[in-house]
């Protein structure tokens, strides 16, 4: 089965880059050649997503501390530029312990169900309220410590819905890894597991929506392809790292991770309840 999630993430890996190679062969944006410093965030922001942290909040906040990517180009150039670095994450996590294969294929699975089948109902609900869920979620997860390497009966059932949903919360912006490390937790697995769970999970869905950026050109090709080329070896970087971490270390990787993922959603949530309501009249440009 194992080998059967390889090859299906090699065709969805093979299939995105064609479409990427055909599409910035023909592109018109005059300049396609990334820059070091897009390299260099690449590497960066890739590094912190192996270790769980995510990138795409890192990422925009250096695109637009830079101006170095247009606004309505940053949620396109963030899918295109982090897709490959993130297949790259699941062939080296896929491997990285003994997970149960039922439990793995079961959630990976889930979560790209739940982000094709999901997204128009999840996206109706209120953006603050998903995040202060996901926050309050975080802040309990003590109790569910566990050293199990897979899930049975109706716990299953639990980890597979709960992935899905993280799959559709995608559609809201809000990153996979944090929130799946902590169900995983939650559930009493082994906090090792995360990491081909929730990496397998966005290496599944990544590819097929980044390739809607791609024939859409909606995305700045030159970052996109900082990110690609950067990322790898940040993958790499930083994979050695969490392998050859102690438990204890571990332990307070994902307590930084928690907290670190907690205080951003929390001020986003804070900025927008107070950001006043757009007056209809306003809404409409007149």
């Amino acid at each position: 089965m194992l080998i059967a999630l390889f090859a299906g993430l090699g065709i969805f890996a093979l299939g995105y880059l064609i479409v990427w190679i055909q599409q910035a062969r023909h592109s018109s944006q005059p300049s396609r050649k990334p820059t070091p410093l897009g390299i260099g965030i690449g590497l960066f922001t890739n590094f912190l997503d192996t270790l769980g942290v995510g990138s795409f909040a890192t990422t925009s906040s250096l695109f637009k501390l830079g101006g170095l990517v247009r606004d309505e180009e940053i949620p396109g150039t963030l899918n295109v530029g982090h897709t490959l670095p993130t297949v790259m994450e699941a062939i080296l996590f896929l491997g990285f312990v003994q997970v149960d294969i039922t439990t793995l294929v079961t959630m990976i699975g889930a979560s790209v169900l739940g982000a094709w089948l999901g997204a128009g109902v999840v996206s109706a609900w209120s953006r603050r309220k998903v995040q202060i869920g996901i926050v309050l979620n975080q802040m309990n997860w003590v109790p569910g410590a566990g050293n199990a390497m897979g899930l049975s009966g109706t716990r299953l059932l639990i980890g597979i819905a709960g992935n899905a949903l993280l799959g559709a919360l995608m559609t809201l912006g809000i990153g996979l890894f944090a929130p799946c490390m902590i169900l995983v937790y939650l559930l009493g697995m082994n906090k090792l597991c995360a990491f081909p769970i929730m990496m397998g999970s966005c290496a599944f869905l990544m590819p097929v929506g980044s390739a809607r950026f791609v024939r859409a050109g909606k995305y700045n090709l030159k970052a996109a392809m900082g990110l690609a080329i950067g990322g790898v070896p940040g993958v790499l970087l930083a994979y050695y790292l969490v392998k050859t971490l102690p438990t204890a270390a571990l332990n307070w990787l994902v307590v930084v991770v928690v907290t670190y993922t907690a205080i951003m959603m929390l001020r986003t949530a804070h900025r927008e309840r107070q950001a006043p309501d757009m007056l209809p009249a306003e809404a409409s440009g007149d």
